[in-house]
């Protein structure tokens, strides 16, 4: 066994929640377990058992109980969580939320700061839901946000789930026609938008965009406009009023939580829109609040007298796992704009003023500052921070080893995995184990997941396989939007193996430390600095160049993180030259985001496709990784793969 990074001392060890957690487990169901592994082996196998335990551990507020944790577990998918249970999600997470103490602190690029008290909060939840109430909005409707990263947005969130709304978030950094094909779907009534965002200290008027959205979807009938960047009027927007005057002045007397089955919608998250329109994924108010809890509190012992903060948009499930800490009782950090701005010591710097101690970010960013040679622990005061957390692609045992060598050699490097798909993790670190370079500590608590062997289709160690899970978790999706069958659902995730989800992520199984190592995704979905990325989302905007006749994007892992290749087949008699490149990627950053934009295009004379016509991603995406293609008598035009067996020396190199 190679030798840890980092053991937790005792004093961290008895202090941790998830010892606490043991603890409980261990007096309530007669048990005496004393290592990690032995807890989540019981929560793998006593399902029931485990979730139930966590409803009582973390006193959820209903108005009234469940009488069965699930209906039936053999339903994999379709199974109901916490049946006959009435709750709010809103209503728990903001049961701290009227006690004194600062709730929540916005940082912006150039010093901006402002502090939200906890009473503050829990007042503009109730008075924006009461106008939202007043405003019609029912339960089940859906309240749409295109914001950045404030205060404002997490009031937004909660304040929909107060009244049984339906949320769902874009962040104001991608384009209108982006942020209609994924709201657009779901027939928001009110969409919630900022006049603006600022990057670099540069400001962006957004109200543009929101006009086009609130014009492209006709259910939208009321839009509210907050001011950030200092607009002074709504942009002439049909229907648009301003947060401050939207809502009441004064608290409303004897709000009511909606109260609603656990299985009822609290938000719908955009899968990546690999084959087309992103997927709507809908997920439940009681299914979230337990395994954010769970994850927050335990796995990332995030409690009162936390700080958290997170690098992180309003596009990615990480928001919504960020805002979630509200619920724990800790301190949220909200940063927008550019966390390297005017220089690399920007972000770290407000760790050290706002002495925050646990802190997210991504693989890539981590890749950015080795490949700079800056070294955070030279350039702030970094001792309040106890735990860094990482997510959005895998990172390189080198960047373990800078985690510790370079911010603090004593805190808990927190690499988690998981996604958008459940709102949450599959395999996730915790406080009371070692942790080794390369490899996130173990599977979640009630996450029966495993690493399957690519030819044999069972569970394998030390070899790459495909994860998969082999049990119902309450966060998993109730079902994706606009699929009364449920075929599509059944078709993202059980297509492979029937009765058990294939995540679509290459993993290693370690036999001897437990650890899991994650390679990269095993379909086409993109990933660059954390990102997802749907390869038609490209499609959709490089079709219009008149000079292309197909393209094929892919993601390569290269230098610790993932890039986009973009392989372009051009129309007889053009050239990928300098000046069409330039206007793929203006229309890319224009019509998209910047994130589109590929990190290289490769001119190529033919794009593999199958017998019907379908392009293919992951035969070209297993060639660039170094991987074997399995499927070439599926392919039209087989040979065209050896054009981009040809290309694999030159880009590894480049």
């Amino acid at each position: 066994m190679k030798d840890a990074l980092w053991i937790p001392d005792d004093k961290r060890v008895n202090s941790a929640q998830m010892s606490k957690y043991m603890d409980y487990v261990d007096r309530r169901f007669h048990k005496s377990f004393t290592t990690y592994n032995e807890l989540y082996k019981w929560s793998v196998n006593n399902i029931e058992d485990f979730w139930g335990s966590l409803w009582d551990y973390f006193e959820i507020i209903a108005s009234a109980p469940y009488t069965a944790v699930c209906d039936d577990l053999n339903k994999f998918p379709g199974c109901e969580w916490f049946v006959g249970a009435r709750l709010n999600y809103a209503e728990n997470m903001l049961r701290d939320c009227r006690r004194d103490g600062v709730g929540i602190v916005f940082r912006g690029e150039a010093g901006k700061r402002h502090e939200y008290t906890r009473r503050e909060i829990y007042s503009q939840v109730i008075r924006l839901a009461t106008a939202l109430r007043a405003d019609g909005v029912q339960p089940g409707d859906v309240v749409a946000g295109y914001m950045p990263n404030l205060a404002q947005t997490v009031i937004a969130m909660l304040a929909s789930a107060a009244i049984g709304a339906v949320w769902c978030s874009c962040a104001t950094d991608i384009g209108s026609a982006a942020a209609v094909d994924r709201i657009g779907q779901v027939n928001p009534v009110v969409l919630i938008t900022a006049d603006g965002y600022s990057y670099k200290n540069k400001s962006f008027d957004v109200l543009e965009n929101a006009k086009e959205i609130a014009a492209a979807i006709p259910s939208i009938r009321r839009v509210v406009v907050c001011r950030y960047v200092g607009n002074r009027s709504t942009g002439n927007i049909p229907n648009a009023v301003f947060w401050g005057e939207y809502i009441d002045e004064m608290d409303p007397v004897d709000f009511r939580f909606e109260q609603l089955p656990a299985s009822h919608p609290l938000v719908v998250m955009f899968s990546s829109g690999t084959t087309g329109k992103p997927k709507c994924m809908v997920q439940s108010a009681g299914g979230l609040l337990l395994n954010q809890l769970k994850e927050l509190v335990l796995h990332s012992n995030i409690c009162e007298g936390e700080t958290l903060l997170y690098i992180t948009s309003c596009s990615w499930m990480m928001w919504n796992w960020q805002a979630a800490a509200i619920g724990t009782g800790a301190k949220l950090v909200l940063f927008d704009g550019n966390p390297s701005y005017p220089d690399d010591s920007a972000i770290w710097k407000i760790i050290e003023e706002e002495k925050v101690s646990v802190f997210g970010l991504s693989a890539s960013y981590i890749q950015g500052l080795m490949n700079k040679r800056f070294f955070p622990m030279d350039h702030a005061d970094l001792r309040s921070l106890r735990s860094v957390s990482q997510t959005g692609s895998a990172l390189s045992e080198d960047g373990f080893r800078f985690i510790y060598e370079h911010i603090r050699r004593d805190l808990h490097f927190n690499s988690i995995a998981g996604g958008t798909d459940i709102n949450g993790c599959f395999a996730i670190g915790n406080p009371i184990s070692p942790v080794y370079a390369g490899e996130l500590q173990a599977p979640g608590l009630g996450m029966k997941i495993e690493c399957y062997g690519e030819d044999t289709g069972k569970p394998v160690r030390d070899e790459q396989g495909e994860l998969v899970c082999e049990c119902p978790a309450p966060s998993m999706p109730l079902k994706f939007w606009n699929d009364p069958e449920g075929e599509r659902y059944r078709a993202a995730y059980f297509d492979v193996y029937p009765n058990i989800w294939r995540h679509g992520d290459y993993v290693l199984f370690h036999g001897d430390t437990g650890g899991i190592t994650f390679y990269g995704r095993s379909d086409s979905v993109l990933k660059p600095s954390g990102v997802r990325i749907g390869t038609a989302e490209i499609y959709n905007q490089v079709d219009r160049i008149p000079e292309v006749e197909d393209s094929l994007a892919i993601g390569q892992t290269f230098r610790g993180d993932q890039r986009v290749l973009l392989f372009v087949q051009c129309k007889s008699g053009v050239t990928l030259d300098e000046e069409l490149q330039k206007r793929i990627k203006t229309v890319l950053r224009t019509n998209a985001s910047p994130r589109h934009v590929p990190a290289r295009m490769i001119q190529v004379p033919d794009i593999p496709r199958t017998l019907n016509g379908k392009k293919v991603e992951s035969a070209v995406t297993n060639i660039i990784n170094g991987r074997k293609v399995t499927n070439r008598d599926a392919l039209a035009n087989p040979e065209s793969l050896d054009y981009y067996v040809a290309l694999l020396p030159s880009l590894e190199q480049e």
